[in-house]
């Protein structure tokens, strides 16, 4: 009797281990502090983020492609051997109409076209009603809301999606399975678009359509594509918000939103949604074992969160690992349940320069490339995401993704092979503030340049943390009367303790506590060979250039160790923070305007301990 009580509880703790593990889990320790953009994690190693719109309402061209300053919800796939990006935008604030949805591409992930609209503004017919709701439909377009932007057929066609949903008023929702419907369209290897169909109408609407249902196309492989894409359950899961209560199409039905899912090697499918909620499917998401519960240990509010299998055979989340929408986050799990660790993505937040509905601060709604939708030939993560709900934003997370630098800076970029510069370098790269290697004054360089009012150009290296450390960078300024370049040395968790600065007063000056300390007047067109020698024991430093002392100080911040050296062209920014008010609804002064391009080269970066 007592063995086989004994053999009974081992078969329930193993059941019970096994069952443990039916669900996605973060063992990790690392935590986000909120009152830093961002959350004090340690980056992974080499992301590169670029930004591929900036929002300007006034620009010269009029185009609503860029005066548009509401846009959201991008999505990512790489087809035919380019990226492709498309996302929905309105002209003001989030569910105020008229939506559209427009696509962006790039061959590299760095230079992208101006966006074009796919799908265009649609018009409501007048009177129209919408069920539990007292409005009427007058001179109304539709707004966009999808959680699926791309499909890639079996026989290798490229179709784009969106939704057009119908709101009544600003606090109407899109997404309540009473808009219009689903369309769909087909991109060709030449850049054209095929003809705009719906693929899925709501069945509340009863007016006539603009496009015709796809299975009226005459291409056939067309329709095989639509075909086969209805009869995915894991695809058409994306759309349970906004499909019909009770639609055929989807298997797991209720407020589970923006679902994204990877497959183990086992052949069962992880599900993930908003607020980290998650369950598992084994029939390729037929049916779920249960309704989706919190992944243990997942902080998690309500935004997306991505999880993806990646080249090197393991998992990744991205997220925002806090109730807020900051920083974004990549969490690596061997197993594709256990989540081990936290690194910082992007921990940046670009001022809000246009106030709007809904519109919340920081880099959110992040989506990567979907299974089936491509794989970038360089084996890396790519996520696209908005900032502020205004700006389009993509990164390239290294595969695999590491947090540990092996050895010390040695980076003479005029003696690196092109291309491979940067691999070890984080770059954060807006449109107006720009991070690129090219050639300087005195050869191949890191030339970053900065005419952005709001924000500003960053690049980072990532080093062995050290006590004691030398470090050695040169910088040419290509002006005296404008800009400003800040060259941090910090902690593994972003903390500064030296700060030295190129002003726009043609002063080089480091931070000495409250105050600034000049250390020289510098001249335009100049290379200035710079060492600091710290000592974060002792909290002393010391600095040179050209051969000569100009300068000795105390760490303005205590400092374990220095793990990180940073260039920046823009002041420490603090705002927002987790008390400031949810809603920004003013545009900031001048918000289309440039400031005059400041210019910085940087020839090499040499780190070394004494």
């Amino acid at each position: 009797m007592q063995k086989e009580l004994t053999g009974i509880l081992a078969l329930c703790l193993t059941a019970g281990a096994v069952n443990a593990q039916d669900t996605i889990r973060y063992t990790g320790k690392t935590l986000v502090n909120v009152d830093y953009h961002h959350g004090q994690l340690s980056p992974a190693i080499g992301v590169h983020s670029y930004q591929t719109l900036r929002a300007n309402r006034t620009d010269a061209s009029k185009d609503s492609a860029i005066t548009w300053t509401y846009n959201h919800a991008p999505m990512l796939a790489y087809w035919n051997d380019t990226f492709y990006l498309n996302y929905l935008s309105n002209p003001v604030g989030e569910h105020i109409p008229p939506g559209q949805t427009l696509l962006q591409t790039s061959k590299d992930g760095a230079s992208w076209t101006k966006p074009v609209a796919i799908f265009p503004p649609y018009k409501i017919p007048d009177g129209t009603k919408k069920e539990g709701h007292p409005g009427v439909a007058k001179d109304l377009y539709a707004v966009m809301h999808q959680r699926m932007g791309f499909y890639i057929s079996k026989s290798n066609r490229l179709l784009t999606l969106a939704y057009f949903g119908m709101v009544l008023d600003a606090k109407d929702d899109p997404n309540d399975g009473h808009g219009i419907g689903r369309v769909v369209r087909e991109i060709k290897k030449d850049g054209t678009y095929g003809p705009i169909y719906f693929i899925r109408h709501n069945a509340s609407w009863k007016a006539p359509s603009d496009y015709p249902m796809y299975t009226e196309s005459k291409d056939k492989g067309f329709v095989e594509a639509c075909d086969e894409l209805l009869a995915n359950k894991l695809v058409t899961q994306q759309w349970v918000e906004e499909a019909d209560r009770n639609d055929p199409v989807i298997s797991l039905k209720g407020e589970y939103k923006a679902f994204s899912y990877y497959h183990l090697p086992d052949g069962r499918v992880v599900g993930l949604w908003k607020n980290a909620l998650t369950s598992i499917s084994r029939n390729e998401g037929k049916t779920w074992l249960y309704n989706p519960k919190r992944a243990p240990g997942f902080v998690n509010s309500n935004a997306k969160i991505w999880g993806q299998k990646t080249s090197d055979g393991k998992y990744a989340t991205v997220y925002n690992p806090s109730e807020f929408r900051w920083p974004l986050a990549v969490s690596v799990s061997d197993d594709g349940l256990n989540y081990k660790n936290l690194l910082l993505v992007n921990g940046e937040i670009t001022s809000m320069r246009y106030g709007g509905n809904y519109k919340s601060y920081g880099p959110q709604y992040v989506r990567g490339i979907s299974e089936g939708d491509g794989t970038p030939p360089d084996g890396n993560l790519w996520v696209t995401y908005s900032m502020n709900k205004e700006d389009i934003w993509v990164s390239e997370i290294p595969v695999p993704v590491r947090d540990k630098a092996e050895k010390h800076a040695s980076d003479r970029f005029a003696k690196m092979p092109d291309g491979k510069e940067l691999d070890e370098w984080n770059i954060y790269s807006p449109l107006q503030a720009s991070v690129n290697v090219g050639k300087g004054k005195n050869g191949k360089a890191l030339i970053i340049k900065d005419s952005d009012r709001f924000d500003y150009a960053r690049v980072e290296r990532v080093i062995p943390a050290t006590k004691k450390l030398v470090a050695e960078f040169s910088v040419t300024p290509n002006q005296t009367n404008t800009g400003l370049l800040d060259i941090e040395l910090l902690d593994a968790k972003g903390t500064p303790g030296i700060r030295l600065s190129f002003d726009s007063t043609g002063v080089f000056r480091l931070k000495a506590g409250y105050r600034n300390k000049t250390l020289l007047e510098y001249k335009k067109g100049e290379r200035y060979d710079i060492k600091v020698q710290a000592n974060v024991e002792t909290r002393i430093y010391s600095v040179v250039v050209n051969g000569k002392q100009v300068g000795t100080g105390v760490l303005f911040a205590p400092l374990e160790s220095v793990s990180r050296i940073a260039f920046r062209t823009g002041d420490t920014r603090r705002f927002p923070d987790a008390d400031t008010p949810t809603d920004q609804m003013y545009d900031l002064p001048n918000a289309g305007l440039k400031d005059a391009e400041a210019v910085f080269e940087i020839d090499y970066l040499i780190t070394k301990p004494f």
